[in-house]
């Protein structure tokens, strides 16, 4: 049977949702990251917790890509109490998205020693230890088995690209030892593929602050693209502004991440103008919203955040504004975008296929009630 071509890179809009929580835990009895998990249920039983989340995914939405975000230990989990266990149901992923013409990004979402101190990384901890003892080049070994595979030429029809490491946190990290990591990690893909797309997360840089690396004045680097994560929730300020200025907000921040001489993705972002999802903060952390998060002050109440059916119809125009928004500066100054999440527990303001049911996720993705929101 004949393969479909890849993704169009530079000529194809990117219109994607992450698979986020696809190893999804339970927020609680002391579990907040993969690393308790694994501790307090021991492998074997968080491997039971797991396994009926990995199975769940459905995608029939519109949406063009995933991006599939994977832990160090799903490769090498020594010494540590990960679950181990998820490198097949990427190839199981990879195979759905196939049969069903979807690209795959594969995304290495943590890495050894944790290259930001936030649990999306696997570990929440105040010691950001990736570049420390052997850790970078055991993020470089799991790599390499990564690039081995899905480098490989039988997967040209479906994996988009490799993402070397989800946002490393430049600001406490050594940033040439940073980039020397990423170009040593495309480096090795480039053994195994000369067009596999090789991407890099920008670590909260500008994008543009990448331009004349990696690129073909760069020892002929090619094919390389950058991924930009737009979150408008984790400040005090944030969190406080208007629904209108949250658009504002969007329309002129483009100049943050337009401007790279690669291509260049939103890769995360969510409809969002509060922190009430549940452990967005962390694992009984409060919110800014509603002022229970240390040094912040009430702006609203998050008692129905959560609960869509209880959204007012206001706030369900307000947020398909804001999405849609987004989707038109994205679309207009990047290459497209892949919005967080497919699905979560309880969370509306992060769940594709809650706001797809609600009617306030457009639906086709090209479909606006709110035309040329950053252009009025």
């Amino acid at each position: 049977m004949k393969r479909a071509n890849g993704f169009n890179w530079g000529n194809e809009v990117m219109r994607g949702v992450n698979l986020g929580g696809w190893l999804a835990y339970p927020m609680s009895q002391g579990i907040i990251d993969e690393y308790t998990l694994g501790e307090k249920l021991g492998q074997d039983a968080a491997h039971d917790v797991l396994k009926p989340h990995w199975d769940s995914w459905i995608a029939k939405s519109g949406f063009n890509v995933v991006r599939v975000p994977i832990g160090y230990w799903a490769y090498d989990n020594a010494n540590s109490p990960y679950v181990s266990g998820a490198a097949p149901y990427m190839d199981q992923a990879i195979e759905w998205a196939r049969q069903t013409g979807l690209k795959v990004i594969v995304d290495l979402h943590g890495a050894p020693g944790s290259q930001n101190g936030f649990d999306n990384s696997g570990q929440r901890t105040n010691n950001i230890d990736f570049q420390q003892g052997d850790n970078v080049q055991r993020t470089l070994a799991v790599l390499q088995t990564i690039q081995n595979k899905y480098a490989d030429s039988s997967y040209d029809d479906v994996v988009a690209g490799i993402e070397l490491l989800n946002e490393p946190l430049s600001t406490s990290l050594n940033l040439d030892d940073l980039k020397q990591f990423e170009r040593n990690g495309f480096g090795q893909q480039r053994t195994v593929s000369q067009s596999r797309v090789v991407i890099i997360q920008d670590g909260f840089q500008p994008p543009s602050s990448y331009n004349g690396w990696l690129t073909p004045k760069d020892n002929n680097a090619q094919n390389v693209a950058l991924d930009h994560h737009e979150y408008q929730c984790f400040t005090n300020e944030l969190v406080a502004m208007q629904p209108w200025q949250h658009r504002q907000y969007v329309c002129n921040n483009v100049k943050q991440y337009s401007g790279a001489d690669k291509w260049t993705f939103v890769g995360e972002w969510s409809a969002a103008m509060t922190d009430c999802a549940a452990a967005l903060n962390g694992y009984g952390i409060g919110a800014r919203y509603d002022g229970t998060y240390p040094g912040s002050s009430y702006v609203g109440s998050c008692a129905t955040m959560n609960y869509i059916d209880q959204w007012s119809q206001t706030l369900k125009d307000d947020t398909r504004g804001y999405i849609e928004a987004q989707m038109e500066a994205f679309e207009s100054n990047t290459i497209g975008w892949v919005f967080w999440n497919f699905k979560t527990e309880a969370s509306p303001e992060w769940d594709a296929f809650r706001l797809i049911d609600a009617g306030i996720f457009p639906q086709p993705l090209t479909d606006r009630k709110f035309n040329q929101i950053c252009s009025s």
